[in-house]
């Protein structure tokens, strides 16, 4: 695994159901290193701390290889890292064999996968098409929460390197998976 993309966002007001709604979804790439700190990557923007960031959701990475299977759906739209909220995109980031718990050590970070990502309406106006969000919920392509163990800066090019391996815990695709029938979404 490899970063291909580190990505920042900033608030941004949207409306919703004629509703101003205030959030961070909108990350953009950026050429220089992030820090990621305890509870949030600096200088990203988190509006939702009931569901993002904190330290068990300190960082949100997404996979490089799930771009091309949404981009064929959603022609339209101006691709580019970060589409999906997340901090770190990553070249052969594998829901299906990362395990809870799984340690790795990134740039200067240490980081722990912890979780899945659960897919909200945030994510419809990031796309501009609400259809994402059970789209999103059907497939196991997720994209993975960590912990930072230790704080420390990455950038573009850092190679994961793992250093703890539970393969007795569930992957993150299960986690997913049962989150999904514990909500009954079909």
């Amino acid at each position: 695994m490899k970063i291909v993309s580190t990505n920042i966002g900033e608030k941004k007001e949207l409306v919703y159901k004629n509703k101003t709604i205030y959030s961070g979804i909108f990350k953009y790439p950026v050429a220089t290193p992030i820090f990621l700190d305890n509870e949030h990557v600096q200088g990203d923007a988190i509006l939702d701390k009931k569901h993002h960031g904190g330290i068990h959701q300190a960082v949100y990475a997404y996979s490089l290889d799930h771009y091309s299977f949404w981009k064929k759906k959603y022609l339209s739209l101006d691709w580019q890292f970060g589409m999906f909220g997340e901090n770190l995109t990553i070249a052969d980031l594998d829901e299906n064999k990362i395990h809870v718990g799984d340690t790795f050590k990134v740039g200067a970070a240490i980081l722990e996968a912890t979780l899945q990502r659960n897919p909200c309406y945030k994510l419809g106006l990031r796309f501009r098409d609400m259809r994402i969000v059970k789209q999103f919920w059907n497939t196991t392509m997720c994209g993975v929460y960590f912990k930072v163990v230790q704080k420390g800066r990455v950038k573009v090019g850092d190679r994961f390197l793992q250093l703890k391996s539970y393969p007795k815990n569930k992957t993150i695709a299960e986690l997913y998976r049962l989150e999904r029938l514990e909500k009954g979404i079909k």
